[in-house]
């Protein structure tokens, strides 16, 4: 079987197909439009984010068995059209769970602590110390929506707290030891803290909005290293501003390009401007799941599904 390898990824990947047997080839530099025209030599795709896999892609690529994709989502790739050609597709959630699960919980920690905000101040000469008062964790119900891989594992790592956890799913009785699930009513009635694990879907797109935040009963903190798409940003800017929401960690932005191009290089969105200001607000560039230890595991998940699926 012939692979080819759309963007770079950790050099196991490619050596150990190779040991297996696998054709691999890389081209990391082509336009889409120079892939198409020779993707039908190809069995197998290798990708991340490059570009989107759309019906004339696919069409394209008529002897493609399988579309794997280094990372936890899918929401670059056709699915329904993709499985109606009997492509099969592979992700690798378990790969990067742990990097985003620590990203969370580190988030979550530095805005009780106003860690961003107090180094910056001692960094200036700046010594206040009320105005760094913290708040705590523990006495705290964190509520998380979208309880698969990577909720699940954040709610392992919330276990040394004295804390509540509750999760909400789509999928029935997946609670565990770690969060209970409940309704979404009973969630936004009694969290503190909401953490977003859930992935791009046509359900989960700006469902983050006004409605959604004003139904909480509590004032709360809110956490997103899922995907920026699922919230309004004018409106979480709307709710930081009201107080409705006391901080934000994001991870994740409305305004990302599936390839990841410089969030700079154009006119910034009013709302994007706020949360740059904004002391309440901390923002990582779309590295929760970026870790030296995800890029091999990330690799190695794939590596060991597409050996399952055709070794």
């Amino acid at each position: 079987m012939k692979i080819l390898h759309l963007d770079t990824n950790h050099p196991l990947l490619i050596n150990q197909l190779n040991d297996l047997g696998f054709t691999n080839d890389e081209d990391y530099t082509a336009s889409k439009d120079a892939v198409e025209a020779k993707i039908a030599g190809y069995d197998g795709i290798v990708i991340r984010s490059r570009f989107t896999i759309d019906k004339v892609f696919l069409n394209a690529a008529t002897n493609l068995k399988f579309i794997a994709r280094v990372g936890a989502g899918l929401e670059n790739i056709d699915i329904n059209y993709a499985q109606q050609k009997g492509i099969a597709l592979i992700a690798a959630p378990e790969g990067n769970r742990n990097a985003v699960a620590e990203h969370a919980l580190g988030m979550l920690l530095s805005l009780f602590n106003k860690l961003n905000k107090a180094n910056y101040e001692v960094k200036q000469g700046l010594w206040k110390r009320e105005a760094n008062r913290g708040v705590e964790l523990d006495g705290k119900t964190v509520g998380i929506i979208g309880y698969g891989n990577i909720g699940k594992t954040f709610a392992k790592k919330l276990r040394g707290f004295d804390i509540e956890v509750l999760c909400h799913d789509i999928l029935p009785n997946i609670g565990d030891a770690n969060a209970k699930q409940v309704s979404l009513q009973e969630l936004q009635e009694k969290a503190d803290v909401l953490s977003l694990h859930t992935p791009q879907t046509l359900e989960t797109l700006g469902m983050i909005n006004t409605p959604f935040i004003n139904a909480f009963k509590k004032p709360f903190w809110f956490i997103n290293t899922a995907r920026g798409k699922s919230v309004v940003t004018d409106d979480l800017v709307n709710a930081l501003k009201s107080g409705k929401i006391l901080g934000a960690g994001l991870d994740v932005l409305e305004y990302e390009k599936s390839s990841f191009e410089d969030m700079f290089t154009s006119e910034m969105p009013e709302a994007f401007q706020y949360l740059i200001k904004v002391e309440n607000v901390l923002l990582t560039p779309h590295v929760a799941g970026w870790t030296i230890e995800s890029n091999e595991k990330l690799a190695q998940t794939i590596v060991d599904k597409i050996k399952s699926a055709y070794i």
